[in-house]
């Protein structure tokens, strides 16, 4: 695993726990343990005054008629009208609940940023690094790091705050793919990083 590059700061550094509302994490057959990890590494970058920010993946009435039947993703949730804004399978679950400050996004599409004014937030409060969280690893982990590293952020995964429906799937991204993109870290060497800066 590569070294982390110079220049991290932790006033300067976003978690984004993107994806974590109760209709998605109530599919993991086991997400107490997941859930438990990102809430540390939670406090533990506001500790550090580090940037929380949380994207959630929601639709109005309005944004239904923006799905294309072409979308594969969205199209059934847009024809079927789920996955509402208001409902309770689209809120952030309980135990990871934004507090006043954060920065809390509603997107539409699989990324974190394409959506959203999520980008132009973050640079408003001059973060140049980011640090990602989510359900999934092939869905919104995958289509953010692409995204943000195009946009010039330093990327870094957290291989034990991130999970996926398919495991094999899960571990090729995290041993194979990430890494040519991003630098993939576990909970305890981000603690590290931010204790050392």
């Amino acid at each position: 695993m590569p070294a982390p590059p110079n220049g991290f700061e932790p006033k300067r550094t976003a978690l984004l726990v993107m994806d974590f509302q109760n209709g998605i994490v109530g599919r993991l057959p086991d997400p107490d343990p997941l859930v438990g990890r990102v809430r540390e590494v939670i406090a533990d970058v506001r500790a550090h005054d580090g940037v929380i920010g949380y994207v959630r993946v929601a639709f109005t009435d309005e944004d239904y008629a923006t799905v294309p039947a072409t979308n594969i993703t969205f199209a059934a949730a847009a024809e079927q009208r789920s996955m509402g804004a208001d409902d309770r399978s689209t809120a952030i679950v309980d135990a990871l609940a934004p507090e006043q400050g954060d920065i809390v996004v509603r997107k539409v599409r699989i990324g974190a940023m394409s959506t959203t004014d999520l980008d132009q937030r973050l640079r408003a409060r001059g973060v140049n690094t980011v640090v990602l969280a989510g359900i999934s690893t092939s869905g919104v982990v995958l289509s953010t790091v692409i995204d943000a590293v195009d946009r010039d952020y330093r990327v870094y995964v957290l291989s034990d705050g991130v999970a996926d429906f398919d495991a094999e799937l899960h571990d090729v991204l995290l041993n194979k793919i990430f890494g040519r993109r991003a630098t993939i870290i576990d909970s305890a060497e981000l603690h590290n990083m931010l204790e050392k800066n």
